[in-house]
């Protein structure tokens, strides 16, 4: 095994460095202060961007153990005395330039994969139709940017005879530094399209950019109908190698046929000169190039058309997430049943640390598939220990030689030989207050174990992604200046979307602070784990001593409810409690307006029972050019407001007046915080910046019958709607009750359906909704149906409604289970 000391890593860099302990052995690289598992072999790479430095979590990260670090130049080291410190001149180059060492320590085969789609499923199918032929190393999920690129390839090492790495880019000159690093010997080009093409000028300097990929590579697999990838590999490689699947006669793999049935499709094609097929388990179009690019792999790497025949009938979907919901007995399960290695298992660690919900955390893990000694399964318990994870049932034959060495690090353990015997002995009293991953690999079926701890509701979920959600929250940040904080609104059960979830996402991705409307949601919140700053927008005396006790702070709006809490203070002995100051400058909903400071600043002075954390106004049209003229009266008045009631305090505080929609639109109103609320979950009020934000909420039912009505019978209660033709009915699980406005019916509204978008028909009852089906083909009982997401935005619920996306948002019943993802 390649063995690396910090003294060695400096001598690579080519670096300065202060090295205490320059025997020091490094296993792990880290970029993110948070994720901190074996501190003593780990060195933190402080990686600057735009918005943040790293460099500030340096003593965090030291205080975790670790004492190893690659920082820039110039960096004051000197209170770290015993920890070792390489200087470099950017961080992340540093970084790049390790991996793309360590890469040189092999000769084994690298697998380069880009593209504008497709890149993580080429690359897991790769996994699950060649892990019998090779010991492979891959790309975590999707790590394929200019950190995940030298974190993924970081891992390889001498067991490994493949590798797979896939490269995405965002802006010219990116793709020349991945080749770097990953320089592959096969490249496969998987398609060119319009994802991430906002910084290039067309697909073709984009797919001239992702060509650099493969200047080294010995052959590239690609699509021989995509014209514009060809011209591009012509243009930039012209000596280059090709290994071609397509219709037409110029493709090494001809198409002769693709036939699709109900959930599988057969690909007839022919290869030198003989003529075969395989069938896939899928029928959309993209799973269909996807596996003729898989296809093309194993054919090339000379695996037997049979042995490909069987593998491709077993391909199963890729679970590119992490699935979080809510269990019985008040538990939380992470399912992430579908693939098992031991990257993947740290990252569904990490996102069991983040949830504070309950202090309990159990891990459910199976065999580990590809593990072929004895080091895989000991690093896997060094984990369990490292994140205290205080019990671990096992399921599987491997596990049987370990249990000793499970037993020595964790509190408590339990063994099954598999996953029926688990389920015989499981009782749904072994579960209570706890977090519980599950972590196996698909041939357990751990699927059967989640649906015995999920809650039992009907097919109607809302799904939060949160990876977009955080994608949101750095979009934003890209837009702050350096000193800006961010408070985040998780009002209202967090827009519809959970606030406990939410808030233990935001808290890990470390906002400020946050916001609710009511006493109560904060006291949720601290009860799940939450530790940052609370703001509380309405509070009334009622709420006087929760806020004391779960060390919530309060808006104070008027002059009856200052004096109440001040008088409250004073009266429990309480001192400099936090508060903060609402000014109304133009809303006219709540708060102090400027002639009311005669009164405001008289209670300021003096009182020593509260402490002003900050003082804040709310636009009131921010997202409307046609009113920023009040828009910057508003911040006119907000800044002579604060000049006055700093004067009398004689301390600073915090200033804010930023909605969503100012951050993009009106930067300079950022002053000393911002606060993001519609945004975050992906929706932009001002509807400028829109091409910036993922979409976070997907609500989506199922069919749960259809039926054929004859020309001129009517649809629902008060046979509201007629159908003019022969028709097909799909009866959808949704209705008023789940938060499906009746104002979508009479065909006003529509739900995505197989790619087509079916019209709503009649009344939409309580609980049930129809809709007109006619026509769509391959459509059965049971099918999935999105109400909105990524193909009928929430905007567009909004408008059908005559309404405002927060409606809509909010509106979603609480009877609908939430489903967390992290990609």
């Amino acid at each position: 095994f390649v063995v690396y000391t910090i003294q060695h890593i400096a001598r690579i860099l080519a670096a300065n460095a202060s090295l205490p302990q320059p025997a020091a052995v490094i296993e792990q690289l880290l970029t993110d202060s948070r994720r901190v598992s074996f501190p003593s072999t780990t060195v933190f790479f402080a990686l600057q961007t735009e918005r943040r430095d790293a460099h500030i979590f340096i003593k965090e990260v030291y205080e975790r153990g670790v004492r190893n670090f690659v920082v820039k130049t110039g960096y004051a080291a000197n209170e770290f005395y015993d920890a070792n410190f390489i200087f470099v001149d950017n961080t992340l180059s540093a970084l790049q330039s390790l991996a793309a060492y360590h890469r040189s320590q092999f000769d084994h085969p690298v697998i380069g994969i880009t593209g504008s789609n497709g890149k993580t499923i080429v690359k897991e199918w790769l996994y699950q139709l060649l892990s019998q032929d090779y010991n492979i190393v891959r790309s975590p999920r999707s790590y394929n940017s200019q950190t995940g690129v030298p974190l993924s390839v970081w891992q390889m090492n001498e067991e490994h005879d493949l590798a797979i790495f896939e490269a995405g880019i965002s802006r010219p000159g990116e793709m020349s530094i991945l080749e770097k690093i990953i320089h592959p010997t096969v490249g496969i080009f998987t398609n060119i399209g319009e994802a991430h093409g906002e910084n290039f000028q067309n697909n073709f300097k984009k797919a001239i950019e992702k060509s650099k990929l493969f200047i080294n590579a010995d052959i590239i697999i690609h699509s021989s109908n995509d014209a514009t990838i060809r011209e591009a590999l012509a243009t930039h490689l012209p000596q280059h190698k090709s290994f071609t699947w397509g219709i037409g006669d110029n493709a090494n793999v001809r198409i002769f046929s693709i036939e699709k049935q109900h959930l599988q499709t057969q690909i007839t094609f022919q290869y030198n000169n003989v003529r075969s097929f395989i069938v896939i388990p899928f029928t959309d179009e993209a799973s269909v190039q996807n596996a003729s690019t898989c296809l093309s792999v194993l054919l090339y790497l000379e695996i037997p058309v049979e042995t490909i025949r069987q593998r491709m009938q077993q391909l199963h979907t890729v679970s590119m997430r992490l699935q979080l919901v809510h269990a019985i007995n008040n538990c939380t399960v992470i399912n992430d049943s579908y693939s098992f290695d031991i990257n993947s298992f740290s990252v569904a660690l990490d996102f069991l640390g983040q949830q504070q919900q309950q202090a309990q955390k159990t891990v459910i893990i199976s065999d580990i598939p590809a593990a072929r000694n004895k080091k895989a399964y000991k690093e896997a318990i060094d984990m369990l220990h490292s994140r205290n994870i205080q019990r671990v049932i096992t399921i599987g034959e491997q596990w049987n030689s370990y249990q000793s060495l499970l037993k020595n690090k964790i509190a408590v353990t339990q063994h099954y030989h598999d996953t029926t015997s688990f389920m015989e002995h499981f009782s749904a009293n072994h579960f209570r207050n706890e977090a519980i991953l599950l972590k196996g690999a698909r041939v357990f079926g751990f699927e059967k174990i989640v649906s015995l701890l999920e809650k039992k509701v009907h097919q109607t979920v809302m799904e939060i992604n949160l990876t977009a959600m955080v994608h949101n929250l750095n979009q934003y940040r890209s837009k702050l200046k350096k000193h800006v904080k961010i408070m985040a609104m998780v009002k209202a059960f967090a827009y519809g979307s959970g606030s406990a979830e939410v808030a233990n996402l935001l808290q890990f991705h470390k906002v400020d602070y946050l916001a609710v409307a009511y006493a109560d949601e904060g006291v949720e919140l601290r009860k799940a784990g939450i530790g940052i700053p609370i703001m509380i927008m309405n509070v009334d005396e009622a709420a006087f001593e929760t806020l004391v006790q779960y060390n919530l702070e309060p808006e104070l709006f008027s002059a009856n409810i200052f004096r109440a809490f001040s008088a409250f203070l004073q009266q429990e002995g309480l001192y400099q409690y936090p508060v903060h100051i609402k000014l109304d400058t133009g809303m006219h909903r709540l708060g102090f307006e400027e002639k009311d400071l005669s009164i405001l600043l008289p209670l300021l002075q003096h009182n020593n029972h509260i402490v002003v954390k900050s003082v804040f106004s709310h636009l009131a049209a921010s997202e409307d050019p046609a009113e920023d003229a009040f828009t910057y009266e508003q911040a006119r008045v907000f800044e002579e407001c604060c000049k006055r009631i700093k004067d009398i305090l004689g301390y600073n505080f915090i200033m804010h007046i930023s909605n969503s929609a100012a951050i993009f639109r009106s930067p300079d109103l950022q002053y000393d915080m911002v606060r993001i609320g519609i945004g975050l979950y992906g929706i932009d009020s001002a509807s400028r910046y829109q091409f910036s934000l993922q979409t976070v909420s997907t609500l989506k039912t199922t069919i749960a019958q259809l039926r054929n009505v004859k020309a001129g019978d009517t649809i629902g209660y008060n046979r509201a709607g007629k159908v003019e033709r022969d028709s097909v009915i799909a009866t959808i699980r949704i209705g008023y009750a789940d938060g499906f406005s009746r104002r979508l019916g009479y065909g006003h509204g529509m739900v995505y359906v197989h790619g087509i978008c079916a019209p709503v028909i009649g009344n939409i009852s309580m609980d049930m909704t129809m809709i007109d089906v006619t026509g769509i083909p391959n459509i059965h009982e049971g099918d999935e149906v999105e109400i909105f997401g990524p193909h009928i935005s929430v905007q567009q619920v909004a408008k059908w409604c005559k309404t405002i996306p927060y409606e809509i948002l909010a509106g979603i019943s609480q009877r609908i289970k939430r489903i967390y993802i992290e990609e």
